[in-house]
C-alpha cells in the first residue's frame, strides 16, 4: 500500500520544523500514517536504550584527558547495577563510599553523573564541561572532578560535603524522552550536604546541541547561578535566574534574589 501524502496545503509544516513535538502528524484513514508509527517506535526504542545501556566510565574519564584538569575521580551509588537503579531511586541517591575523595575546600565542585540518560553524558559530557571551564577559569578554585556512576542527583550532596566545597554542580543525564534522548542537565546547589531538597536547587535543562541549549549558554546560565548564589549565600527558590532575558535585552548578566 502507497504511503498517503500530506496535502499540499499542510498547515502544520512551518510550525513542525521548529519544534521535535509530534504534531500535526496525518492520516491514513482512521490512523496516523506508517512512517509517524515508526519514527514514534524508533523514538520509543531510543529512549529505552539510552536509560539501560550503563556509562563506560573508562572510557569516559579517558575522553577528559584532553581538559585542563585533575584527574577525575569516581563514586557510585548504592544502586548495583541499572535494574536496581532504575527500581530504587533512594539507592541512587546514597553513596557506596566516600572515602576516596579528598576534603578539598575549594569554592566550587562539578560532579559528572550518568542519571537517567548515560548516553547523554557520554555525547556531551566533555563538550559541556569544556564549557564550563572555560566560562569559570580564574574565577573559582576547583575541586577535582567526580564522575558519579548509578546517581541521582541527590548523589551530589554527599559528594559536595566530602569534598568540602562551597557550590557543587552536578552535570546529568535528564530522563530520555520521545523526542530528545540524549539531554543533559545542570543542577546547582550552594552549601552542599546531605537533606538538601530540589527547593534548595537550581536547574539548566535541555542541553543538547545543535537542536537544544548550547554548551556554551549553559555554562554563561551556571555562572550567573553560582555568582548569585555566592552573593546570596543560597540556591534554589530564592535564586532567579535573569540571564536569558537580560540577554534578550542586550544588557549585562544579573542574578536577582
Amino acid at each position: 500500500m502507497n504511503e498517503p501524502q500530506q496535502p499540499a496545503d499542510d498547515v502544520w509544516s512551518d510550525l513542525r520544523a521548529t519544534t521535535a513535538a509530534r504534531i500535526g502528524l496525518g492520516r491514513a484513514g482512521n490512523s496516523l500514517p506508517s512512517r509517524r508509527v515508526l519514527e514514534f517506535q524508533a523514538a520509543h526504542a531510543a529512549a529505552r536504550d539510552a536509560v539501560h545501556e550503563p556509562l563506560d566510565i573508562d572510557g569516559f574519564i579517558a575522553g577528559l584527558a584532553d581538559l585542563d584538569i585533575e584527574a577525575p575521580l569516581h563514586i557510585s551509588s548504592q544502586a548495583d547495577g541499572r535494574s536496581e537503579y532504575l527500581r530504587r531511586p533512594d539507592l541512587g541517591r546514597l553513596p557506596a563510599d566516600l572515602t576516596g575523595l579528598p576534603d578539598t575546600g575549594a569554592d566550587l565542585g562539578i560532579v559528572l553523573a550518568d542519571g537517567l540518560s548515560p548516553r547523554a553524558l557520554t555525547d556531551h559530557g566533555h563538550g559541556m564541561l569544556a564549557a564550563l571551564l572555560d566560562t569559570l577559569a580564574g574565577r573559582y578554585s576547583l575541586a577535582p572532578p567526580v564522575v558519579a556512576t548509578q546517581a541521582r542527583v541527590a548523589l551530589g550532596d554527599h559528594i559536595g560535603e566530602a569534598l568540602g566545597v562551597t557550590t557543587l554542580i552536578v552535570v546529568i543525564g535528564e530522563r530520555p524522552g520521545l523526542s530528545v534522548a540524549d539531554s543533559l542537565g545542570i543542577y546547582l546547589t550552594h552549601l552542599p550536604r546531605p537533606g538538601r531538597s530540589d527547593a534548595d536547587r537550581n536547574c539548566i535543562s535541555n542541553i543538547h546541541p545543535p537542536d537544544g541549549l548550547d554548551y556554551a549558554g549553559a555554562a554563561s546560565m551556571t555562572a550567573a547561578l553560582i555568582d548569585g548564589a555566592r552573593k546570596l549565600g543560597r540556591s534554589g527558590v530564592v535564586l532567579k535566574d535573569t540571564s536569558r532575558a537580560a540577554l534578550t535585552d542586550g544588557e549585562a548578566i544579573t542574578i536577582e534574589s
